[in-house]
């Protein structure tokens, strides 16, 4: 299996020019022919939790259309995040495409400090199954949630992927966290951030990779929007940023 995930620089609250810079790194991935794509948190949107409210939407929304058209054509699965609306109020939310299947949704259950003046806590989905895989979710905040990351490895969780807004000040907590989540719970785990500025932050990238041991494999630059994937049969890796490419064994 392929894994990728994608680190992006968000244009704040316009969803139409973040779908379309969905839409160059979803191409770049599946001529990379990744098996998935996941997104940073709320990488449709932006970090913007005062504008949540007039943002939020729902997994129907035919705006995304354009995903599941590209998730049928290519056999990949997409992840990408963005508010949505459930009887409760609004979720920090993903929305999960996958080839010829209904939409689904994972919505973040433990909030950050804060985060509940704009949002209520939302559903866990189960593991994604893929093949001989199980591919378990996090949004930011739960990875540091003792009983999240043990609810994913329960769960059969074989590969964890946390798509996240860290900024220069939180990243590399973030980065020893979800080291060592790898490690302990032998998972290859990954960790896609964004880049510029988002909700008043100044948002680290170094969107990453590690192997089930907790080594780094693979990582992005603090600056630029780009791509990196893992086989996770050969432990091959991809980094793409800036038209750059290298290729790893």
């Amino acid at each position: 299996m392929k894994i990728c995930i994608a680190q992006t620089k968000p244009v704040k609250g316009d969803i139409l020019k973040n779908i379309e810079n969905h839409k160059k790194l979803i191409k770049l991935s599946i001529e990379n022919k990744a098996d998935i794509i996941i997104f940073p948190e709320l990488s449709l949107t932006g970090y913007e939790p005062e504008l949540s409210r007039k943002l939020a939407t729902t997994k129907d929304d035919n705006r995304f259309d354009v995903f599941q058209k590209i998730s049928d054509s290519n056999q990949i699965i997409i992840g990408a995040g963005l508010p949505t609306i459930n009887k409760n109020g609004v979720c920090i939310s993903m929305v999960i495409f996958q080839p010829h299947k209904p939409r689904t949704t994972y919505s973040k259950k433990y909030l950050h400090p804060g985060e509940e003046k704009y949002f209520v806590a939302g559903d866990n989905l189960l593991p994604i199954k893929f093949r001989d895989n199980k591919i378990g979710l996090a949004i930011c905040y739960e990875t540091s949630i003792y009983e999240h990351t043990e609810g994913v490895f329960k769960n059969g969780s074989n590969i964890y992927i946390a798509s996240v807004l860290n900024s220069v000040d939180g990243v590399d907590k973030d980065i020893n966290r979800i080291s060592d989540i790898a490690k302990k719970y032998k998972m290859t785990s990954l960790m896609a951030n964004l880049v510029g500025k988002s909700g008043g932050y100044e948002c680290a990238g170094k969107s990453s990779i590690w192997n089930n041991n907790g080594l780094l494999m693979e990582q992005l630059d603090d600056l630029n929007e780009g791509i990196i994937l893992v086989d996770n049969d050969t432990q091959e890796t991809v980094n793409i940023q800036l038209k750059k490419t290298t290729v790893n064994n």
